[in-house]
């Protein structure tokens, strides 16, 4: 008879695929959400491409993401799929085999133009997780009035994703606008002091806003995925 933590063991490993490269987790979906995205940074593009493939072979009916992805591994995984598609601002190659959305919104907010490769990695991965998503960008505070000619939209979406670097004031500034909940992405654009990214999320995490939360340094995709379980929790009750 096979023991009681073999059993377990089995259990646990009976839906993960293992590529020798790496170990897909076959449960994510069911677990979180939503399925397994790619990292792509570091990996080669052959292995982006075998990843995606079998992702797409356990999830046939969902929308599938990499990010910090590069044309080397979107050409390499074009290979063996076919509709994948590419953003380059983004750096994020998916496969969308769904547009249903759930009719919630995410507005996505940039400070200046230097910070929309990092909006548009969340932007995208919003609407790939089945949201609306709403952009707004180059709105940042040395000219606020941009900012606040889109104040009655943003105000109606159901989360806000504020994306900025330099000093990241952006933020707080939105946070003090909206009754939404308000995800600050800190970027590393920036002169020297801005020590890539670091004042943008030390001044985010000290916002006098409340109501806001931070995220790492362009981490656009970790953006998206919690607006996504915000929405999700919100919809479940």
């Amino acid at each position: 008879m096979m023991d009681k933590s073999k059993e377990r063991q089995n259990r646990k490993e009976e839906n993960t695929v293992d590529l020798g490269f790496a170990r897909l987790d076959g449960d994510r979906a069911a677990r979180t959400g939503e399925p397994e995205t790619i990292f792509c940074q570091g990996k080669t593009p052959a292995q982006v491409a075998e990843i995606l493939q079998q992702l797409l072979q356990i999830h046939p009916e969902e929308n599938i993401l990499g990010t910090r992805a590069n044309e080397a591994a979107y050409l390499a995984a074009k290979e063996l799929v076919p509709d994948v598609c590419y953003d380059e601002m983004a750096r994020v190659l998916y496969v969308r085999r769904t547009d249903e959305t759930d009719g919630r919104s995410v507005a996505v907010i940039s400070a200046g133009t230097a910070d929309m490769p990092v909006a548009e990695e969340a932007a995208l991965c919003a609407s790939l997780f089945g949201h609306d998503v709403v952009r707004i960008y180059d709105v940042g505070v040395a000219g606020v009035h941009r900012l606040l000619a889109h104040e009655e939209t943003i105000r109606a979406c159901d989360v806000v994703i504020v994306v900025a670097g330099m000093e990241g004031a952006l933020a707080s500034v939105v946070g003090g606008l909206v009754a939404s909940p308000v995800i600050a992405v800190p970027t590393s654009v920036g002169y020297g002091s801005s020590f890539e990214g670091l004042a943008a999320l030390l001044a985010m995490l000290n916002s006098c806003a409340n109501g806001v939360g931070v995220v790492n340094i362009d981490n656009g995709f970790g953006a998206a995925c919690l607006a996504d379980k915000i929405l999700k929790t919100v919809a479940d009750h």
